[in-house]
């Protein structure tokens, strides 16, 4: 809850919250592997629940941040793509939430340290571990 809030408070001026940079910073990551994903994509890459992610696409295209096109295979499925702006504002974000990262991390060395590493592997760990029965 640290880390959301001081990223949410660090990207205010730019008028994102972590949720808008978590699809924003995913969808300008697939841009540079080649992907356009549908909403439904973007839900299973970030996490989030479909119904969120869409909600918050409506919300960036209003913001000029990103744009929603009907898929041309599937009339029922919705393409994402950063608009030029959306590109700049992910940019910006992207080396703020870096920043603020590497101070988080200070403490152990840096982001690359071999402390961070392990921390990394055993929080990654603990993530793995299903919670469904």
């Amino acid at each position: 809850m640290k880390i959301r809030v001081a990223i949410d408070r660090e990207l205010a001026p730019l008028g994102l919250t972590h949720a808008t940079y978590a699809l924003l910073s995913s969808l300008h990551g697939l841009r540079q592997a080649g992907q356009t994903p549908s909403q439904r994509q973007l839900a299973d890459h970030t996490g989030l629940e479909a119904l969120y992610v869409s909600k918050l696409a409506r919300s960036l295209e209003r913001d000029g941040l990103i744009e929603r096109p009907r898929d041309a295979a599937d009339s029922r499925a919705v393409r994402l793509a950063l608009t030029d702006e959306g590109q700049a504002v992910a940019d910006r974000a992207i080396e703020v939430v870096r920043r603020l990262i590497a101070r988080l991390f200070e403490p152990l060395g840096g982001p690359d340290s071999e402390r961070t590493r392990v921390l990394t592997a055993e929080l990654t760990t603990l993530l793995d571990v299903p919670l469904t029965t």
